[in-house]
């Protein structure tokens, strides 16, 4: 057998599963997001940064660390409008608490050159007012269009018509908007879709972001908010790259938000990560074995972003004491460090398109970017097929079909130690081991058509490679120390 360190950016020859009708949703999707905030990153002073603050000027210092184990970022939304920025004042204007225009275009010039792809947060489902409840700030989109919203493109239902101290209380039926086409949001207006000055006014913003900010791909806000017809309008106006949902719901809405917008998006996983969290936590791996309300269990693991925690669900969410996620979870705990990795061991080497939460990389880089590595090794994509094999001793056995090469999880305190025939252990730990065909270890790299073999070491949480005087990156490009 051979020994391996990672295979990552191999040019690629399979062309058949390209389906140009799913926009949003590239096709055997090999990469690896990050999401590089949490809530109040932004602010040093805040209690809770303890896991890094995360202004524009500070993820440039992490520039090289991303770019050489990410394909994606997620962004927070880089509007103007206070705080975390998901009550927006003004789109057209990109000076937010998380730093300057000027930064943020520098960090996204330097993720850029490093060929990771950025995704920003799009909150069009409300927006934050001027001065009162019931007006706002314009924005101006340069080629794209000039707007102006107005308080008749506000939702008929909102709370600014029934509260008795808003400036537009018990408005004329002829000044309100239609009613929402999803569940109401009481922190803003909540924007009436179906209105074609509303719907040019989003299609604007959307194609400004890719085409004038250069985001590549949209992560969508509190899509349950309206109807999945206008996210299909928006990503078939813009093209991006890629698209994901946030839909907080089980997986029957979410297959009927996915119905809804024509298949052109994918939906963050959200029944695999409470799935997870039992699992590991109780032992009970059962849960696993293909769960029929994931989206793995349903077929679409295409459509699936996968994660273990988000900014909403690590903050403000609790889960019990014994939990490893959600509110209150203290990442220094060993404990809670064995449950997040075996957690990140399996969803590096499942289908979808797995998402990485700041917080555990920042404690965690060594482990994770170990995973990162070892899933871009096989060839690890979005539509890979998975093997479930029999329950045995309280643990969870699956076999996962990379491009490269098969890939063997194992999870449980009972499992097989033993690696199975022509396979090689690359990663094992608390509760949790993985295997890779033909492997026997992980010490050479290979990216676009340059094959590195060498010295292997970390600085700063990043793995690299050395060839007598030169080094190189995990992706098998030239850098300076």
């Amino acid at each position: 057998m051979k020994r391996i360190l990672i295979c990552l950016l191999t040019v690629s020859f399979f062309t058949g599963a390209l389906r140009a009708e799913n926009i949003g949703v590239p096709a055997q999707c090999e990469d690896v997001m990050l999401q590089v905030f949490y809530w109040d990153s932004y602010d040093g002073n805040m209690s809770s940064t303890k896991y890094g603050r995360t202004k524009w000027i500070d993820l440039i210092k992490e520039v090289d660390a991303i770019n050489a184990n990410f394909d994606l970022v997620w962004f927070p939304p880089s509007a103007s409008g206070g705080g975390v920025g998901y009550n927006h004042k003004q789109l057209s204007n990109q000076n937010s608490d998380w730093g300057t225009k000027a930064k943020l275009v520098e960090l996204m010039d330097a993720l850029h050159k490093g060929n990771t792809k950025i995704l920003g947060d799009i909150v069009i489902n409300h927006r934050g007012n001027k001065s009162s409840w019931c007006d706002f700030f314009d924005d101006d989109f340069k080629g794209y269009g000039q707007f102006q919203l107005l308080q008749k493109h506000i939702c008929k239902g909102d709370e600014c018509f029934t509260n008795s101290e808003s400036s537009c209380y018990n408005a004329d039926a002829s000044e309100r908007g239609a009613a929402d086409t999803g569940s109401n949001f009481e922190g803003g207006r909540d924007l009436d879709h179906t209105n074609p000055y509303v719907q040019e006014w989003a299609k604007a913003y959307v194609q400004w972001m890719l085409d004038s900010m250069k985001y590549d791909g949209f992560r969508y806000d509190m899509t349950l908010g309206f109807h999945g017809q206008y996210l299909k309008m928006y990503n078939e106006a813009s093209k991006p790259y890629l698209s994901v949902s946030e839909l907080w719901e089980g997986i029957e809405r979410q297959k009927k938000h996915l119905e809804e917008t024509g298949y052109n998006t994918m939906i963050f996983d959200f029944q695999q990560k409470y799935e997870l969290h039992k699992a590991i936590v109780n032992g009970s791996y059962s849960k696993l074995m293909k769960n029929a309300n994931s989206f793995r269990g349903q077929g679409l693991e295409r459509y699936a972003v996968t994660f273990i925690d988000n900014h909403d669900t690590f903050e403000r969410t609790g889960y019990g004491d014994n939990q490893y996620g959600g509110q209150n979870c203290d990442l220094n705990n060993a404990a809670k460090k064995a449950q997040i990795l075996q957690a990140y061991a399996y969803i590096l080497a499942m289908p979808g398109v797995p998402c990485v939460f700041w917080p555990h990389w920042y404690k965690y880089k060594d482990e994770i970017n170990k995973f990162i590595a070892i899933r871009k090794m096989a060839g690890i994509h979005s539509e890979s097929k998975v093997t479930d094999e029999a329950y045995v001793q309280g643990g969870y056995t699956g076999t996962v079909e990379g491009k490269k090469h098969k890939v063997i999880i194992r999870l449980g305190k009972n499992r097989d130690m033993n690696a199975p025939t022509g396979y090689g252990c690359c990663a094992e730990g608390n509760y949790y081991s993985i295997y890779v065909e033909g492997v026997e270890g992980i010490e050479t790299v290979s990216g676009e058509g340059l094959v590195v073999s060498g010295e292997k070491f970390l600085k700063d949480g990043k793995l690299y490679i050395r060839v007598g005087e030169k080094v190189y990156d995990v992706q098998g490009r030239p850098i300076n120390e």
